[in-house]
């Protein structure tokens, strides 16, 4: 048995079961290695970019890593934007980088480059197998690290020699700590703050936004007065008829900062300290008030479940009834073509279970306003802010889960930057229905450019904003890769493709342009 064939026994037996591969030369014997051992699901990227995207939806929605297979510092480059939002997202990633054989190294040949130097920024956790007896044991390591609580990306990096030579067979993984319970006097704190009388907010992430914990916030939230909020990105959030509806802090710094005016008191459950995406001009980088008191709950890494029950037994909610939504969805917008209009008919159409991945960006607001109440659904954002993880992430997501639909609401802009992602849904046959929402801009910029004071702007710098000229035919590219696609110029359009695309198997996109 090679190091190749038992780094993959031993991910098997770790319970990593899909690959999302685009493999080079060093990489060959891994190839052949998933050829040979019978169990691990491998799903080919025509970029490495949707290989790690798609390993980020895959992780989010099954709860459980997936391997990335990468080929050399270039392929991990190619790679790096969604390894990066992986990380920003507690994501837990196996994330194997092919190398070239340690004794080929010192030639310098034309690919060789500091793999684990690039990968050490975006991976919390970065080693590199020095012979094949030592790959098992080294890939047994890596599935460990990425489950650690709250997870991350583990990245091994697979010299060829050490895939090729013969190896030690399959190595056991680790059991995971579970995650920790925090401390009583946090919840005692938590209690006295939200007790005092004083304007209180809680802010949630992470485990905090599942149907349980969700409830018992909003238990909590009606007794003491407090108000709940959800952080601006998050990694999965369970909406709709059933559960509480919650709304996220809002991305424009000065919604934001007039959201959280006033507060006195901000606990975090599962949620960080909220700070402005970017620096602007006489704005501060922290975006509430100086004399509010931020109050840790729980970490990202604790068992926010479990604090949030200690706290909700602390502050006696249990009477206190539910305020889950109820089940009352928009009817059909008709007329004219308008974010409105296109979210109104969203939230009428979702249905019963569908996992939403939202990289609308300029909509995005639109859309989870018109969502509260329509059928029970799982929402996925991207926390790190690098574009392009809309379509990869709806790759994993529906690879995770092939009996739920898949909704990818999706940018133009960031569109372009994992398009073969399309290539990969028509392949595996998955359930995506992609909504297209086409503005031929970088829309949010032109909004960024007065945020950071850069005013009377010309037509170079409005050009690298404007996606027209030529205008991208993103139902000829999707018709390039096999999918079935439909452009619609009405509301009525727009109901019946995208009620078409979510009740037929396999994947589709529907194009609309915003205007």
């Amino acid at each position: 048995m090679n190091g190749a064939e038992s780094l993959v026994r031993t991910l098997l037996a770790g319970g990593v079961d899909t690959c999302f591969a685009n493999p080079g030369t060093s990489e060959m014997h891994f190839v052949a290695a998933l050829d040979r051992v019978d169990g691990m699901r491998c799903v080919l990227a025509l970029f490495e970019g949707v290989a790690t995207g798609a390993a980020l939806g895959y992780a989010r929605m099954a709860e459980k890593p997936a391997a990335t297979l990468l080929h050399l510092g270039p392929g991990l480059a190619n790679g790096l934007s969604n390894l990066h939002n992986a990380g920003k997202s507690s994501t837990p990633i196996v994330n194997i980088v092919g190398d070239h054989a340690t004794y080929h190294r010192k030639y310098d040949a034309p690919l060789t480059s500091d793999v684990e130097g690039a990968a050490k920024p975006f991976s919390g956790w970065v080693r590199t197998s020095p012979n094949a007896m030592r790959v098992a044991a080294d890939g047994a390591a890596a599935t460990a690290a990425a489950r650690t609580a709250p997870g991350q990306v583990a990245t091994l990096i697979l010299p060829a020699d050490t895939a090729w030579n013969e190896g030690s067979g399959p190595v056991a993984v680790a059991e995971v700590p579970k995650r920790a319970r925090v401390s009583q006097d946090c919840i005692k704190d938590a209690a006295k703050a939200l007790r005092s009388g004083k304007p209180s907010m809680m802010l949630l992430g992470g485990l905090a936004l599942r149907q349980r914990a969700l409830d018992l916030a909003g238990r909590i939230g009606a007794k003491t007065g407090a108000k709940i909020m959800a952080e601006t990105s998050n990694a999965r959030f369970e909406r709709g008829a059933g559960h509480v509806p919650v709304d996220r802090l809002p991305y424009p710094i000065n919604q934001a900062r007039a959201t959280l005016a006033g507060l006195k008191n901000v606990v975090l459950v599962g949620s960080r300290i909220p700070v402005a995406f970017f620096a602007y001009p006489d704005k501060p980088s922290l975006i509430a008030s100086e004399d509010t008191d931020f109050l840790t709950l729980a970490r990202g890494e604790d068992d926010a479940l479990d604090a949030l029950e200690r706290l909700a037994d602390e502050l006696d909610v249990q009477s206190v009834p539910t305020q889950a939504a109820k089940l009352a969805p928009p009817s059909l917008a008709t007329g004219a073509i308008t974010v409105a209009t296109l979210s109104q008919s969203l939230g009428a159409l979702i249905p019963e279970n569908t996992i939403v991945v939202d990289e609308s960006i300029s909509s995005s607001g639109s859309v989870f306003a018109a969502t509260w109440n329509s059928q029970p659904h799982t929402w996925l954002q991207n926390m790190g802010g690098s574009i392009g993880l809309g379509m990869p992430m709806a790759t994993g997501a529906a690879v995770a889960c092939p009996n739920r639909p898949v909704l990818n609401l999706q940018a133009d802009g960031s569109a372009m930057y994992a398009i073969q992602s399309l290539w990969t849904q028509v392949r595996e046959n998955l359930n995506v229905t992609t909504v297209l929402f086409n503005n031929k801009a970088y829309a949010c910029l032109r909004d960024e450019l007065a945020n950071v004071g850069a005013q009377n702007v010309g037509r170079k710098a409005l050009d690298m904003l404007d996606l027209s000229r030529p205008d991208i035919d993103f139902v000829g590219l999707a018709r390039s890769m096999g999918m079935a696609a439909a452009r619609v110029t009405t509301m009525d359009e727009f109901n019946i493709e995208v009620a078409r695309g979510l009740s037929t198997p396999g994947p589709y996109l529907v194009e609309v342009q915003i205007p």
